[in-house]
């Protein structure tokens, strides 16, 4: 269900039931453990989701049917076959009623560079190493018989994540990215990493290279989540 369900998860605790529990903090556990149990049952989560519920008092909040601040953390995540790592979710301003609004809903997770070599491979059809070099990724592989050393950047537009070439070595020398052959340059340039699975309303805001791969951010305002079961 990928992104969708981390954020479903988190919020869809109108079905925790906690109403049965006395107290203020007995209330938020058992919410928070409720909504983690949700998020593991719908996502292929690397170990336990950890969820936090802010906000005082809780019970009031319940009783109001609206949370202030909801989040999750995960220590990774797959957005239909694409896997994330240090994935963290906040929501504010979570309705507790069908249909299930967020305020706004914020996203962030790590895409390490075996996903984007995974990219570069079903779209490019080009078989290569990833790694990160400072402010860029460095793609090393073969390509029409000769080495190839790629400097890749990653990019937003119009809500998807795209990876362009900043600098390129094949064989010795290196190329102009414009006198690229066509070959090279089509393959490379404006290659899409999918991101499948965000809610309707939360879309792609920025992306950084960052020690562990590509970080991105996604972001929405009064999004409406499907009831989970």
């Amino acid at each position: 269900m990928g992104a969708r369900g981390v954020v479903a998860g988190v919020v869809a605790l109108g079905l925790v039931g906690v109403g049965a529990y006395v107290g203020d903090r007995f209330a938020r556990d058992a919410a928070q453990e409720r909504a983690a149990q949700v998020v593991t049952q719908q996502l292929q989560v690397d170990g336990e989701p950890d969820v936090r519920i802010d906000g005082f008092p809780f019970l009031k909040q319940l009783l109001a049917r609206s949370l202030d601040d909801v989040g999750a953390t995960a220590a990774g995540v797959v957005f239909e076959g694409v896997r994330a790592t240090d994935v963290v979710v906040d929501a504010t301003d979570v309705s507790l009623e069908s249909p299930y609004r967020v305020g706004h809903a914020r996203l962030q997770a790590t895409l390490p560079p075996e996903s984007i070599e995974r990219a570069v491979a079903d779209r490019a059809n080009l078989v290569v190493d990833v790694t990160v070099d400072g402010d860029v990724l460095r793609a090393s592989g073969q390509v029409l018989g000769a080495p190839l050393t790629a400097g890749l950047v990653p990019r937003v537009e119009d809500g998807r994540l795209l990876v362009d070439l900043r600098d390129v070595t094949l064989g010795v020398g290196a190329l102009q990215v414009d006198r690229l052959p066509d070959a090279i340059a089509d393959r490379l340039t404006g290659l899409e990493v999918p991101l499948g699975g965000l809610p309707d309303g939360v879309t792609l805001e920025s992306v950084a290279v960052v020690r562990d791969g590509v970080r991105f951010v996604a972001g929405g305002t009064d999004v409406v989540l499907e009831q989970t079961p």
